[in-house]
């Protein structure tokens, strides 16, 4: 069984959750319909004719893309010049074209997370903080005798976490009372009759963005038919989320040493260094793109070094100046993300049962070449 393209967009937006994007962002459906099977999706960093034509020997019916192949608004749209005949391309082919831009920069697991843990960075926590998560508190009464499984369930859907630490909840044995109406069907007792039940009332954490399918999973396991629970709000921040990464090296290198590694663990040809190539580095800071608008981030958070993109030459006379090194691995380096999304997404459709493929581009859509 094929999932339709509304339900891998669903997955794809467990992994970048839309609510992430950076103002104005383009994200989203941005060319087809999701209302189809969806067989092969192809993952690629951009959109090019060359992406297309891939796509169409792969028989994808749809292209999730790192950057937005509709950036600016339409005034035409001519069939005869280079974006248009792109257009109408993925158009007559049926090829459906979603991005997932800063949502995927900013989230879990995401490409500054891909390149931070490419590099070897430890203790990570977000260059350029955004927005914190808000906490509710879930509470919920249950039989005992499915007291285990309704746990399960929301640990599952995202209950529980407090920092590092999963699976928290706080539970409470004590006698829960019900009178069973007309028209019902109890799991326990009978209608008219006053039931008396050995409860345990749990409690537990929500991050704010898992709340409906926590909810759902827990009424999913719950096995009366009105569950009596109760949702709070907290005066409590969960996880801080951001733009970028900063972290260490398990030990200081030569900065020369650092960019050689670089090349290869980030599969780029060349890194632009700004620094003394002898001078040590531990504290890195990346932020895949282009990153010139956060070098003070950088140098704020005391990094060594700062990995990123498309620094231009007055910003690298900057960060001289102000004794942070660059490298700069240039803004195709966020090709991390087809491999990484394409197997993270192929994991939550084949757990749940879905034939649909999940293929990374092999195109290279790097515009540069050295000579």
């Amino acid at each position: 069984m094929f999932a339709n393209g509304q339900t891998v967009i669903q997955l794809m937006e467990q992994l970048a959750p839309k609510h992430l994007a950076l103002a104005d962002d383009k994200i989203g459906l941005q060319l087809g319909s999701l209302q189809k099977e969806i067989k092969v999706a192809l993952v690629a960093l951009d959109v090019t004719d060359a992406v297309v034509e891939e796509a169409i020997r792969e028989n994808a019916d749809l292209i999730i893309a790192h950057h937005p192949i509709i950036y600016r608004p339409l005034s035409h749209l001519q069939t005869d010049v280079p974006a248009g005949k792109l257009y109408e391309k993925l158009i007559k082919r049926d090829i459906a074209v979603y991005v997932a831009h800063t949502n995927l920069d900013v989230a879990d697991g995401g490409v500054n997370d891909m390149m931070a843990a490419a590099i070897g960075l430890e203790k990570l926590s977000p260059l350029e903080p955004l927005q914190s998560e808000k906490l509710k508190k879930l509470v919920v009464f249950v039989p005992e005798s499915h007291h285990a499984q309704l746990l399960d369930a929301l640990f599952e859907a995202g209950a529980g976490w407090i920092g590092q630490y999963s699976h928290c909840s706080f539970n409470v044995t004590g006698t829960g009372t019900f009178l069973p109406g007309e028209g019902t069907n109890p799991h326990i007792g009978k209608q008219g009759r006053l039931e008396q039940v050995r409860e345990i009332r749990v409690e537990t954490i929500v991050p704010e963005s898992v709340e409906r399918r926590v909810i759902q999973a827990m009424l999913q396991a719950h096995p009366y038919e009105e569950v009596a629970y109760d949702v709070y709000p907290l005066d409590l921040q969960g996880k801080t989320y951001g733009l970028g990464r900063v972290g260490s090296l398990r030990r200081p290198v030569r900065l020369t040493d650092f960019a050689e590694e670089l090349k290869r663990r980030l599969d780029v040809p060349y890194v632009r260094l700004v620094g003394d190539p002898e001078r040590e580095v531990q504290t890195v800071a990346v932020l895949g793109g282009s990153g010139r608008s956060y070098m003070r981030r950088a140098i704020s958070a005391k990094a060594d070094v700062f990995v990123t993109g498309d620094i231009d030459h007055h910003t690298a006379h900057d960060a001289l100046a102000a004794g942070l090194a660059i490298a700069d691995v240039g803004h195709h380096a966020e090709k991390i993300m087809k491999r990484g999304v394409a197997e993270a997404l192929q994991n939550k459709l084949k757990a749940l049962h879905y034939s649909t493929r999940v293929v990374p581009s092999a195109i290279d859509t790097d515009p540069f070449r050295l000579v």
